[in-house]
């Protein structure tokens, strides 16, 4: 598993090589199921836009299909990570807070480097920790962590920090946050904005040797009281409770100690106290034992639907007008052939089989042909979806489809009076079912344009039934609000 972030090679941290031995026979654990479910979600997408970008019928050029290329990249990259099982823990802070002495510390040994001037870390840098097991604290055996350096949040210019934080945070899955003393304004404003990746995110107090007295309620409600201030006193309490803030001395400063000699001389020497990160360490390891495959999922789930909604949508975009054209033609069809069909049943019958048509010939048009079974699939969804939309129009298409062959029974008695009220029943039936027509194409077309995501294995699916699943103790529980209407569903 190669990082995307330049990496300190150190041979005692490469990580581990994924296991090629089976799954032990047995039951699952839910975290196996969900990633299981989540490689399944990804491979899916990945094999459906390789075909498109393969067709000779539909194969975009130019610029639009290096940006395909990219994205599709990116997709392949997330199950990479996936497949390997890599935990990414990224850290956050301002300058001289410590955040690579914390890593050091984690790690054991001054791999990353530190020191008194600014501007160490010039970008993110990443290396692979393998932890000690501790007992009730063991993790995965195929579980892998990458820990990530970045640079201090207030030592780059502006917009290059928003675009470093937002890639960075994108693609972690946990998110490490360095203070050290009184929490600053800036560093409020910089939680506020990681807050927004929407990540599990741990607040790491350094240095407290230096600042003995604080606990972690104080430190609380500081955040509270800038959180008051700015008046956004509840969003980040979602994301933070005190239970999420670690106190450590990663690189405790050296201290002036008093020694009396034997003979009764007194002398003074300076002595670096023991770091203190176990604290630290064990609140990861448990948080990535008891939920960090969920995390994994969720986090490469969330990539992949929005690398799915890039893709598709400069796919729609692609094929806008001929799919236009394409469901008009439909629409113009089905409203004319249910108009002169003087049989009710078949009406219906016929009318679900031209939408049935018009969703493959949709889904060719787009570079996703579908089985007849596929479409009608499909098409069950969308009637479901579509709530009492298209019901009603197939329930009043067999209404008028009884009523225009009453009329036509009544017409061939007398034709004067029959004519008239059949025509009128057949026009009226005729624009029911067009209208119901354009509604299935343009679902079709909000279905692609959002990755083809409805299916059981579609990336929104399965984070739903993820989200579903969250136990009440996990740190990601109180995140699933946010996470639902992220992918537009009401709270779970």
């Amino acid at each position: 598993m190669k990082s995307e972030f330049p990496s300190v090679t150190q041979p005692s941290l490469n990580p581990r090589s994924p296991s090629t031995e089976p799954m032990p026979s047995g039951e699952h654990s839910l975290q196996d199921t969900q990633l299981t479910r989540a490689r399944a979600s990804l491979r899916q997408t990945i094999a459906r836009y390789n075909t498109y970008l393969r067709s000779v019928r539909t194969r975009p050029t130019g610029v639009i299909q290096e940006a395909l290329r990219q994205d599709l990249q990116q997709l392949t990259v997330t199950l990479n990570k996936l497949e390997n099982t890599v935990v990414r823990l990224a850290v956050f802070g301002l300058v001289s807070r410590g955040k690579s002495a914390v890593l050091n510390a984690l790690l054991g040994r001054k791999i990353l480097p530190t020191g008194p001037l600014n501007g160490v870390t010039l970008t993110p840098q990443s290396v692979f920790w393998t932890p000690e097991p501790t007992p009730g604290n063991d993790l995965p055996d195929h579980l892998q962590i990458e820990l990530i350096d970045t640079p201090g949040l207030d030592e780059i210019d502006g917009q290059t920090r928003a675009r470093m934080a937002q890639e960075v945070a994108r693609q972690a899955d946990l998110i490490l946050f360095v203070v050290s003393g009184d929490i600053t304004r800036t560093e409020y404003t910089a939680l506020c904005d990681l807050r927004r990746a929407q990540k599990p995110l741990l607040l790491v107090f350094n240095k407290i040797d230096l600042y003995p007295d604080q606990t972690r309620q104080e430190i609380y409600q500081n955040l509270q009281r800038l959180g008051a201030a700015a008046e956004d006193d509840r969003g980040l309490q979602r994301l933070l409770s005190p239970q999420e803030i670690v106190l450590v001395a990663a690189d405790p400063a050296p201290i002036q100690v008093r020694v009396e000699e034997a003979d009764g001389r007194v002398t003074y020497q300076w002595e670096t106290p023991p770091i203190a990160i176990e604290p630290l360490k064990q609140k990861i390891l448990r948080l990535l034992a008891q939920e960090g495959s969920t995390l994994l999922a969720l986090n490469a789930l969330f990539q992949a639907r929005d690398a799915e909604q890039s893709l598709a949508g400069k796919v729609v975009e692609l094929r806008r007008p001929e799919a236009e054209a394409l469901i008009w033609k439909f629409v113009r069809y089905k409203a004319i052939a249910v108009a002169l069909n003087p049989i009710a049943v078949l009406d219906v019958i016929g009318g679900t089989i031209s939408d049935l048509a018009m969703i493959r010939a949709l889904s060719e048009l787009y570079g996703l042909p579908v089985t007849r079974h596929e479409a009608h699939q499909l098409w069950r969804t969308i009637l479901l979806s579509a709530g009492g939309l298209l019901a009603t129009e197939l329930g009043s298409g067999l209404l008028l489809g009884l009523g225009k062959s009453g009329v036509a029974v009544a017409a061939g008695a007398d034709t004067s009076l029959g004519l008239p009220a059949y025509a009128a029943t057949a026009s009226l039936q005729g624009a029911i079912a067009g209208f119901g027509s354009y509604a299935v194409g343009r679902a079709i077309q909000t279905y692609l344009e959002n990755g083809c995501s409805w299916g059981p294995q579609g990336a929104s699916r399965v984070i739903q039934d993820i989200l579903g699943q969250l136990d009440s103790h996990t740190i990601i529980y109180r995140l699933r609000q946010e996470l639902s209407q992220e992918i537009g569903l009401p709270g779970v």
